[in-house]
């Protein structure tokens, strides 16, 4: 469903030596790294952040977790318009800058609102700054090697999805729960001087025009309450008046800014670039996979801590079987230059992933620990399968577009994603809680229906992907 070799280099593209592809290749994973870090890392210091503030309901508590995915979720895609318009390299520098500011934020905080308020502000710099970097990446990268570029990038967000967890359990049981996001604070500033030397594509062919107001307003609070509204609805209830109220709202500012950027020259989402056929297809793909991966990553410490009794350190070790086996198979399929290698490769993965859903909802994953007969294959079969599907449909959604919109569309491409996350994650807190007295058999049900979406995904990638020139 890719051809990544459809069209020779643009001129539109930096000339860059290897050692400048290989220095922003670093960066941009860097980044891409400890923004994907994040959505998955609190998570499991979330117990002893509510130990610290027991005067604050758990419900509200829980938008320390929310707010940085909505906000990551809902200010994608204007990101990557701004950062097309405004220049890549100076954005980045300044969303890192933040970054850093506001993880220095969340790990100072006194209470609770000041944690849930950082968390917030945290969620919108990673935005601005994932497109940011990857943009520059693709600037700088042929055509020809795109696949391998976002092979790499996509091993590093893939990594840090896999690892949040392990990370952060060990974290706070060494230096408590503060150092969650006091660790990002070293690592942005070390991303920030080698940042500032990266090549940008300067301004040559880019639309200068700002985005649309209206637009950029609607489509973020849009965004924002769909995916407040799947996060919250479980808590709350599907049909209390405030998860209505966000599904309804949000569908029609979504609907009203997607209606009006179809007829500006500067919309707030770059509704055009859906007419090329790869990249609906890759859009498609990442929505979906996007319910199924998030859904299975969730799961998986889960199962681990509910049913086979494993420590925090005990499933980290369990976990880095998988994101290891995709950090491999995004660095393989990566190399794959030609159109059908990549849409086969991306079948491949796909029908990987499946198997491993289809295994773990067998009684083959019981109430008894088989961890090397049953956990490190299935690992190495769905984590295996992350990669290549990943990677084929990042690859998709960067080859079909024109480089003066590479942050733009990749920008709307995560945006998609996450919002099929913020889904399926929903979905597994709706069967988890409706089988609340049978655990195991809430997990074999939502194996089931995340290899279910792993066949339509499976199928999605099979059709060939003809379009019309996107130049």
């Amino acid at each position: 469903m890719t051809d990544v070799s459809a069209r020779p280099d643009d001129p539109l593209i930096t000339p860059a030596t290897d050692s400048a592809t290989r220095r922003t290749l670093a960066v941009a994973a860097g980044a891409a790294f400890i923004a994907f870090l994040d959505l998955s890392v609190v998570n499991i210091a979330f117990p002893t952040i509510a130990l610290s503030f027991p005067e604050t309901a758990t419900a509200t508590l829980t938008w320390i977790v929310s707010g940085y995915a909505i906000a990551f979720a809902a200010l994608l895609t204007p990101a990557g318009r701004l950062a097309d318009v405004l220049g890549r390299k100076r954005l980045f520098a300044v969303a890192l800058t933040g970054f850093a500011v506001t993880s220095l934020l969340c790990g100072l905080a006194p209470n609770a609102q000041w944690l849930i308020a950082g968390r917030i502000l945290q969620g919108m710099t990673a935005a601005f700054m994932v497109p940011a970097a990857l943009g520059l990446l693709l600037a700088v990268t042929p055509r020809a090697k795109i696949g391998t570029a976002i092979g790499a990038w996509s091993a590093a967000g893939g990594f840090a999805a896999v690892v949040g967890p392990a990370l952060g359990g060990a974290l706070v049981e060494g230096f408590g729960w503060r150092a969650v996001f006091l660790i990002n604070v070293p690592i942005a500033l070390a991303l920030i001087v080698p940042g500032l030397r990266l090549p940008d594509a300067g301004n040559g062919g880019r639309d200068t025009a700002l985005p649309d107001a209206l637009g950029t307003v609607a489509i973020v609070l849009g965004l924002g309450a769909l995916v407040a509204a799947v996060t919250e609805g479980q808590s709350w209830g599907w049909t209390a008046p405030g998860t209505l109220t966000l599904l309804l709202g949000g569908v029609a500012l979504t609907l009203f800014a997607l209606v009006r950027s179809a007829g500006r020259s500067n919309p707030a989402v770059p509704v055009a670039l859906w007419r090329d056929r790869r990249f609906a297809l890759a859009n498609a793909g990442a929505f979906l996979f996007g319910a199924t991966m998030f859904a299975w990553l969730l799961a998986g410490p889960l199962f681990l801590h509910t049913i086979w009794g494993y420590s925090v350190l005990e499933s980290a070790g369990a976990l880095t079987i998988g994101a290891v086996a995709a950090m491999v198979t995004s660095l393989v399929t990566g190399r794959i230059t030609s159109a059908p290698g990549q849409r086969w490769a991306g079948v491949f993965g796909a029908l990987m992933y499946t198997a491993a859903l289809i295994w773990m909802s067998t009684d083959a994953f019981g109430p008894e620990p088989a961890l090397w007969s049953a956990w490190i294959p299935a690992g190495i079969l769905g984590g295996g399968g992350i990669g290549f599907v990943i990677t084929v449909l990042g690859t998709a959604a960067a080859s079909s577009v024109p480089p003066q919109q590479f942050a733009a569309g990749i920008g709307l491409n995560v945006t998609v994603r996450q919002v099929g996350g913020a889904l399926g994650v929903a979905i597994l807190a709706a069967i988890l809680a409706a089988t609340a007295d049978d655990a195991l058999r809430g997990f074999h049900i939502l194996f089931a229906v995340c290899a279910g979406i792993g066949v339509a995904v499976t199928l999605l990638l099979a059709l060939p992907a003809h379009s019309r020139s996107t130049d």
